[in-house]
């Protein structure tokens, strides 16, 4: 089997990629750096060639920790969602303090776009990885075992990861949440989400829902869990689905904070009573929760401790101390007046 996997060829040149591709190289190096100033056609030349040849920018190939630099690259799966500001905001200030400095990237929620990010850092010499994602394409779990850089993963609680994971679990806060409002007294009680699809997490909180539904001992009806888009208008549209099609349904979990808050606004527009005609209850404890009326029961997860202790796990696999593996930080269900 060995004999048929493809090794890393670390002789292999820019030029080789950009003639394979049939692009310029500064074309090559615009779409490992920064693929969104890339058309999609141009990137999936580009990405098809690295792949079909092994290309491994000539920074990485000596993998000499003495010539990288004091960055280290964090690749979150969308730079304009606050959500992830106080883990980038601490990860920045505790690498900072030690004399290193932070490099962004989002990946739009593709592993392919995490991929070109993870090479074009690497591409840096970056010292480290920071990494929201816990699945990742073969060739980027390639590349980091090749060039054997820490690696810390931070989106999701893991078992296996790549190198070391300090997170929660998705799955065991959805099902925590959901237990929560059975045990609250609701019988009906509807998901909403994100799409399901190429989103790892979404995917885990929604089979954390289902567990807390067979716990409670509750019809499962797969029916009341349904998919939306993000952002307020998200929100108010999955409500109105649910209560359309289901309007039996009692609570609905939110797998996503802004979300919850337009569902709270579309049931003050229709005079619907919260908790009263439905109550409603949210992942991650943002600031607008709180000011809201009523204010959202929801699932405190600790971001800024995420990004504490993974800044602190890497300084301590580039000094060649011993840390844990894996790192669960765990959650808090906040109760609050929507349930």
């Amino acid at each position: 089997m060995q004999g048929n996997r493809k090794s890393v060829k670390t002789g292999v040149r820019m030029q080789d990629v950009a003639a394979r591709a049939g692009v310029s190289v500064m074309t090559v190096s615009r779409a490992l750096s920064d693929p969104d100033k890339v058309s999609e056609e141009t990137l999936k030349r580009v990405r098809a060639a690295v792949d079909d040849i092994r290309y491994v920018p000539n920074e990485m190939a000596g993998n000499l920790s003495s010539r990288r630099s004091k960055a280290v690259g964090l690749i979150v799966p969308n730079i304009n969602n606050s959500l992830y500001s106080s883990t980038i905001q601490t990860i920045s200030t505790a690498l900072r303090e030690r004399g290193f400095h932070l490099m962004i990237a989002d990946s739009g929620l593709s592993l392919e776009n995490e991929e070109l990010a993870i090479t074009g850092f690497l591409a840096q010499r970056v010292c480290g990885l920071i990494l929201h994602n816990t699945q990742h394409t073969a060739r980027a779990r390639e590349l980091i075992s090749q060039i054997d850089v820490p690696t810390i993963e931070i989106g999701n609680l893991t078992e296996e990861p790549l190198d070391q994971c300090v997170s929660y679990s998705n799955f065991a806060a959805a099902k925590a949440m959901t237990v929560h409002l059975g045990r609250l007294g609701y019988r009906r009680i509807g998901f909403v989400s994100l799409a399901l699809r190429n989103n790892d997490r979404a995917q885990i909180r929604y089979q954390g829902y289902l567990a807390g539904i067979e716990e409670l001992g509750l019809p499962q009806d797969l029916s009341l869990a349904i998919e939306t888009e993000s952002g307020l208008q998200g929100g108010a549209d999955a409500l109105k689905r649910l209560l359309a099609s289901h309007p039996e349904t009692d609570a609905i979990f939110f797998a996503a904070d802004v979300m919850a808050v337009g569902a709270l606004f579309e049931c003050q527009r229709r005079g619907w009573k919260v908790p009263s005609r439905v109550a409603i209850a949210s992942f991650d404890d943002v600031d607008l929760l709180r000011h809201v009326v009523p204010t959202i029961t929801t699932l405190r997860i600790p971001r800024e401790e995420i990004g504490r202790r993974s800044a602190d796990m890497l300084m301590a696999r580039l000094e060649g101390r011993a840390m844990p593996k894996v790192m669960d930080l765990g959650f808090d269900i906040i109760h609050r007046e929507s349930t």
